[in-house]
């Protein structure tokens, strides 16, 4: 578990003090402790001096790493990961995310080298194979990121081994949806620059199909904005998470022809600060299996790490990127700004996460009901074939951490969203509107173990007291990264390294976590599933599941 007042990995959301003990410090710039109380003050992001952690930093131990912290902390953390493979930036490392936010350009060359003997090795077993640059046959890309547009994206099924394996034929990826369908994926952004729409959409699809699988990942830009939102240097950042993750995909077929003949129930899924429209990927791809369609919104409030819409470009400028003379205008991670307020930061964006929500639904209703729709990515998915196959009386809104109070607000302002779902919700954006009867659908919150705390647990309860059909469980051993692909795709040790890993298996954590919100669909859905086999989840009865929370609250108040 992390320990109190550091910052949760790719959320910005500090871990508060376990029940009963005074916080330390509010996790802002000054230093004054809080005053000795049995009940948590709320925490908030950090913002940070050189020896603290602004949002999204991580410390394990005694140690802390990200934020303002020199990076040579992160170097001398990683060097017995990646033996030799850093050591050559140390000089370079002051060069950094420049003062607009805009991508510098990398200062280093990019080669791969294997470790040391691995030319003389004969064989080098399956998963355990150093890239090599990427093949015009093979499609397979190198994962060293390569020179600007060097890379065909993500066409290597296999995740980087994670050094110090004792098993050669290791390896981590993303799970595949264990429903009874075929999964496939496409972007979609529509016009209209930053106001439109974008997302990526999971589907049920034909299952004989010779499409390859869709990018984890798909854009350097969004390890910059990783990289920015964990203050690494980019430089660093950017060659980490390509070594890391840079050949990983996700299981969905990219473009794969849409099963037509059903009518599928709608899903519009946000994630969580820092994160984009890619990292819940497990979580979609099963309920796309399950036979859902599900719309994984990428927010333009200045959440994500990283996003992007497309904008003409000027006749000055090249025309190399795009034979349409299109270019892509990127919107990095805003951090808070000095002596700004937190909650109505937050809150701002909420409402205009809440609003992209409700737009995706649009636009998917739109496509059912035949419309044309200007994609403005290249892509080859055939949008007609989804006409008539939504199920316009079924439609839910689900979310994890900010994307979890996005729900909240969704379902407060769209009565068409006819349940939420909200995965480990920071209720700190959540306008006190909302709590005066303003959410009367079904709600399920799903709370990981180790992330909650008391003030936080007493706004979800505020918010579902006296309704039975909004409901509260706790999956035991579960962190609050259980949720995203992370998980899946870090391995044991730099999973347990950055607490990405909880002390429960991460497919059994996501399992408790689908089968719950499965069955929680069915019943305020009313669909004709077998679901309902699931029902106990989400009651809190079951293996490594606890119901209401596991956080002691105070005595209630007497009304």
């Amino acid at each position: 578990m992390l320990q109190p007042g550091c910052v949760d990995f790719l959320t910005g959301i500090p871990v508060p003090d376990p029940p009963g003990s005074a916080a330390p410090e509010d996790g802002r710039e000054s230093s004054q402790p809080h005053a000795s109380s049995s009940m948590h003050t709320p925490p908030r992001p950090c913002q940070g001096r050189a020896q603290r952690l602004s949002s999204g930093g991580v410390r394990c131990g005694a140690q802390w790493f990200s934020g303002m912290a020199p990076c040579q902390t992160l170097f001398q953390a990683q060097r017995r990961a990646l033996p030799g493979r850093l050591s050559h930036l140390s000089t370079k490392a002051k060069v950094g995310p420049s003062p607009s936010g805009r991508a510098r350009p990398p200062v280093c060359p990019r080669e791969r080298r294997p470790p040391a003997g691995a030319a003389a090795s004969p064989r080098v077993p399956e998963g355990r194979r150093w890239p090599t640059s990427p093949s015009r046959t093979s499609g397979q890309r190198d994962g060293s990121g390569g020179q600007r547009g060097h890379c065909t994206p993500g066409l290597s099924v296999n995740a980087p081994m994670e050094p110090g394996s004792s098993s050669a034929e290791k390896f981590y990826r993303i799970p595949k949806g264990k429903g009874p369908h075929s999964v496939g994926c496409t972007d979609l952004m529509t016009e209209n620059a930053i106001e439109g729409s974008f997302l990526r959409l999971y589907y049920p699809s034909c299952s004989a199909t010779d499409n390859e699988e869709a990018p984890w990942i798909p854009d350097k830009e969004y390890y910059q904005g990783l990289s920015d939102f964990l203050n690494m240097y980019r430089v660093v950042g950017e060659r980490l998470f390509q070594y890391y993750v840079g050949s990983v995909t996700c299981p969905a077929k990219s473009n794969a022809a849409f099963k037509m003949g059903e009518k599928y129930p709608l899903l519009i899924f946000s994630h969580g600060l820092g994160a984009f429209r890619t990292i819940y990927s497990a979580i979609c791809i099963e309920m796309a299996s399950q036979g859902f369609v599900v719309a994984a919104v990428e927010h333009r409030d200045e959440s994500a790490s990283a996003t992007y819409y497309c904008k003409k470009k000027s006749i000055s400028e090249p025309q190399e990127e795009s034979a349409s003379g299109l270019e892509k205008e990127w919107i990095y991670y805003r951090k808070l700004k000095t002596g700004e307020e937190e909650r109505c930061l937050r809150h701002k964006q909420v409402q205009q996460r809440a609003q992209e929500c409700i737009k995706a639904l649009n636009l998917i209703l739109k496509i059912n009901s035949g419309e044309e729709v200007t994609n403005m990515l290249n892509s080859d998915f055939d949008w007609n074939s989804l006409k008539d196959s939504v199920d316009t009386s079924r439609i839910a809104v689900m979310g994890h951490s900010f994307g979890g109070a996005t729900v909240i607000e969704s379902l407060s302002k769209e009565i068409r969203f006819r349940c939420g779902i909200a995965l480990d919700a920071w209720m700190l954006p959540v306008g006190d509107d909302i709590y005066q009867n303003s959410v009367q659908q079904p709600l399920l919150f799903i709370n990981s173990e180790k992330f909650q705390w008391a003030d936080n647990i007493l706004k979800m309860k505020k918010l579902s007291s006296n309704d039975t059909n909004k409901k509260m469980i706790t999956i035991k051993g579960s962190v609050h990264q259980s949720f995203p692909d992370f998980t899946f795709v870090s391995g044991g040790l730099i999973g347990r390294f950055f607490k990405l890993k909880g002390e429960i298996d991460p497919n059994e954590a996501i399992d408790i976590s689908n089968h719950a919100s499965l069955a929680f669909l069915q019943k305020h859905l009313s669909l004709k599933k077998d679901f309902d086999q699931w029902d106990s989840l989400v009651d809190g009865i079951g293996p490594n599941v606890i119901p209401g929370t596991n956080i002691d609250l105070p005595p209630a108040e007497p009304e």
